[in-house]
């Protein structure tokens, strides 16, 4: 029999049988990689594991616990939920059904209007499991773009995408589902089923089953108003059944420290109908938090040499024309108001009038670099749908700073940059972090590709420099220059983007910003866009989230709260309040109207850092019962001694975070 030889990963080489494919050659490495693939990478492209290898080729066994075989994973789960979905309601069509972050969706259109409902989610998953346990093969073919519109004549929405990818020229769209104009490629798992799909997908599906379908939601064709209400099914997909548990056990997690019923419970803020969506109201329990918030980052940037600015919350239409948003951003900002001498909006962005401020008079290179903060509010249009509580709003507040300085400095600037940003975070307890460059995006950039190439270089070098691993977000910078975003890594290990640092070699020239330099000849200066925050009220929703509503003692709204045993104590617990509240605590006091049992677990509820109890013994040797948040109860504690714990504690924590 004849072979070949393949390359591996290592540098080694095998010898195969020829005609193998890469299922083969996980087999002949050992069977349990051979139990754990689900696709393979040959040449540096992913494929399907049934596809036969040729000499010399570079093979790679994509196995189903690394993020790429669970992204294959979940493809693979999604064609078996179409699948089940197309077999339980007769004429259903569907879109679009790719992978996402932890799980899949699938779109369909029911015939008569129908919908979904929560039983048909259980229907559907019976199904599914069926197909899996038939084991079917998945198989791929390929046609011309005629035979595809013929093969998919009963599905409009897949006819749809063949005919705009015609017209394209061939580029991907729709979450992969077309690889080219010339050749569509298709999985058929039975005659029954076939699907629109570049893959690669498992062998077959009965190497699926680690699934669980989550909910229903309402989807436009395409993300636009004016096309047709879809229904969209989430599922979650995962390599074993235990990874499976794992995850849905961080879901029940997610949902009980969800900042939206956090924020109604703990009395922190709410989002009034009167005032419309996005748009919060913070009550005097949540402003005690922000205000904290606000005054640490103020302290800091005090300390780090910024100076502060103001700027108002509407601005001339022109100033957005100059800075490239009318023209880049018009979408994200609210409508425009005609006004008796131009056009006004409210501002989405605090730096075009930043630059105002640099450009107001003549700059030397003795004053850069020139760091200007602002605590500003942003109103952004962010679709009826995409609204999250805090998480995805309409107007906020950033933390916002404008950097202008040298070539020479960049670098040095930026670095200085990622130890703000990381001992900020570390300040609200956050260890773990993620860094991501984000570079240009070819279809929505202003400035030459030789600036956005010296910008990039010099975030990138920055990353290097600070010895940080990082990833790479190709296309994901914003339109006037490439960025870094840094992610933490909350408490149950959900990521969430927070910092940014941006480079702008574009707005000093949109703005014809200038400095006179040593050489007594104006020069351009660069600007580094910066948020710590991101923006203050999306912080907040994910400490409240990261801490389950239950924050640190120095951050807490409420960091005390004094209970009498009955009437004759109230004067006492009055008296431990007002000492308490001479140091600086925030403290209060509840009568004994209701049973001490009740008080307690009612003030346990409001997540307060100490609970004190006062008695009979108390009153008489000034003593206090400490009844600690997540701790053991401690009796008969002198009040004096309770009183410096706690000064120390706050004036520690606030330390160490202005020190971080």
């Amino acid at each position: 029999m004849s072979s070949i030889t393949v390359n591996l990963p290592d540098g080694s080489n095998r010898e195969i049988p020829d005609g193998s494919n890469a299922l083969d050659l996980a087999a002949a490495i050992g069977r349990r990689l051979a139990e754990a693939a689900v696709a393979a990478e040959v040449d540096g492209v992913e494929t399907d594991l049934t596809a036969p290898l040729g000499e010399g080729q570079t093979v790679s066994i994509i196995t189903a616990d690394s993020d790429r075989g669970r992204h294959v994973l979940r493809h693979s789960t999604a064609h078996v939920l179409a699948q089940a979905v197309t077999r339980l309601f007769p004429g259903a069509t569907f879109s679009v059904g790719p992978a996402i972050e932890d799980g899949f969706y699938y779109d369909f259109d029911l015939p008569d209007g129908r919908t979904f409902n929560e039983e048909d989610l259980v229907r559907i998953e019976d199904e599914m499991r069926a197909i899996v346990a038939d084991d079917q093969p998945f198989t791929r073919s390929e046609m011309s773009a005629e035979e595809a519109l013929e093969l998919f004549a009963d599905q409009p929405y897949k006819c749809e995408i063949i005919k705009r990818v015609m017209e394209a020229g061939g580029d991907t769209i729709d979450a992969g589902e077309v690889s080219s104009a010339d050749r569509i490629s298709a999985y058929r798992n039975t005659d029954e089923f076939v699907d629109m799909c570049v893959g690669p997908h498992v062998p077959s599906t009965g190497r699926l089953g680690h699934f669980r379908l989550q909910r229903i939601s309402g989807a436009y064709w395409r993300g636009t108003e004016a096309g047709p209400m879809l229904q969209r099914v989430y599922g979650t997909a995962w390599h074993s059944k235990k990874a499976l548990e794992e995850h849905l056990h961080r879901l029940e997690e997610a949902a009980k420290r969800d900042h939206r019923r956090l924020a109604v419970d703990l009395d922190l803020l709410s989002f009034p109908s009167e005032l419309g969506g996005g748009l919060a109201v913070w009550h005097p329990k949540g402003a005690i938090v922000r205000r904290l918030m606000e005054d640490y980052s103020r302290q800091r940037h005090a300390d780090g040499g910024y100076q502060f600015v103001y700027t108002p919350h509407v601005t001339n239409g022109q100033l957005f024309e100059t800075s490239g948003h009318l023209d880049y951003y018009a979408d994200g900002m609210y409508p425009p108001m005609d006004m008796d001498n131009g056009t006004y909006y409210l501002k989405p962005m605090n730096c075009p009038m930043h630059c105002l401020v640099y450009g107001s008079r003549q700059r030397s290179y003795r004053e850069l670099p020139l760091r200007l903060f602002e605590l500003g509010n942003v109103y952004r249009y962010e679709r009826a749908g995409t609204l999250h509580g805090l998480l995805r709003i309409r107007g906020f507040t950033q933390d916002d700073s404008h950097i202008f300085c040298t070539e020479d400095q960049l670098a040095d600037e930026v670095a200085s940059l990622l130890d703000f940003v990381l001992s900020v975070l570390r300040a609200f307890g956050f260890e773990e972090f993620r860094f991501n460059l984000s570079t240009k995006n070819p279809d929505k950039y202003v400035g030459s590709d030789e600036v956005w190439e010296r910008a990039t270089v010099a975030l990138r070098e920055a990353l290097e420099r600070h010895g940080l691993d990082y990833g790479v977000k190709e296309g994901d910078a914003a339109f006037y220059g490439p960025k870094i975003d840094i992610d933490v890594r909350d408490a149950i290990g959900r990521s969430w983007q927070l910092s940014t640092i941006q480079a702008d070699f574009n707005n000093p020239e949109r703005f014809d910003l200038e400095y006179v330099g040593s050489d007594n000849a104006r020069h351009r200066p660069i600007m580094l866009h910066r948020a710590l925050f991101g923006s203050v009220e999306r912080f907040f929703g994910v400490l409240l989230e990261h801490y389950a509503g239950a924050f640190p003692t120095w951050l807490a709204p409420l960091q005390v709260r004094v209970l009498p045993v009955s009437t004759d104590h109230e004067e006492y617990a009055d008296s431990v309040r007002s000492r308490l509240e001479e140091i600086g605590v925030r403290a209060d006091t509840i009568g004994a109207d209701d049973a001490l049992g009740k008080r307690i677990r009612s003030s346990k509820l409001e997540k307060i850092p100490y609970i004190l109890v006062v008695g009979d013994d108390d009153v008489a040797q000034r003593s206090v019962g400490v009844n600690p948040r997540g701790g053991e109860v401690e009796r008969d504690v002198p009040l004096d001694d309770f009183v410096e714990k706690i000064n120390a504690e706050v004036a520690d924590a606030t330390r160490l975070a202005l020190e971080a």
